[in-house]
């Protein structure tokens, strides 16, 4: 037996998994990055300094900025990451556990950058062996 229910009447509990998910655990750190009587805003400022990040980074892709438009985009998920682990409460930019949100912000965010910094013309990174690499499947 274990705890009453509403109604006063002690349950019996069992160790199956239900068959239907009623509710979803938050994430850890998914509590305010701000006291409660503060606005919505405020209380979810992680989430929205990423996505103003990424919006700005867009906007400037849009008007043809396009190297300075997705590296500010791979630094706004850079960022998130570094948020997700600094923070102990994110809000909204908690969406799985802490370890899965940091890799998947700096894994995203470092690979978006490292193509921002190698698009073509005139790359500002340039790696030898990826155009060794390119130049062997292509004529082979």
């Amino acid at each position: 037996m274990s705890a009453p229910d509403a109604e006063g009447k002690p349950r019996r509990t069992t160790r199956r998994f239900p068959r239907f998910t009623r509710d979803t655990a938050r994430p850890e750190g998914g509590g305010r990055a701000a006291p409660g009587d503060a606005p919505a805003p405020a209380r979810q400022w992680p989430i929205l300094a990423v996505l103003l990040t990424a919006g700005l980074g867009l906007l400037l892709t849009v008007f043809d900025l396009f190297r300075l438009g997705t590296l500010l985009i791979g630094v706004a998920l850079l960022a998130g990451g570094v948020l997700r682990w600094v923070l102990p409460s994110v809000g909204m930019l908690a969406v799985r556990s802490r370890f899965t949100d940091i890799v998947t912000y700096g894994v995203l965010g470092l690979t978006i950058v490292l193509l921002a910094l190698m698009v073509q013309p005139k790359p500002w990174l340039e790696i030898p062996f990826l155009k060794d690499t390119l130049h062997f499947t292509v004529s082979g």
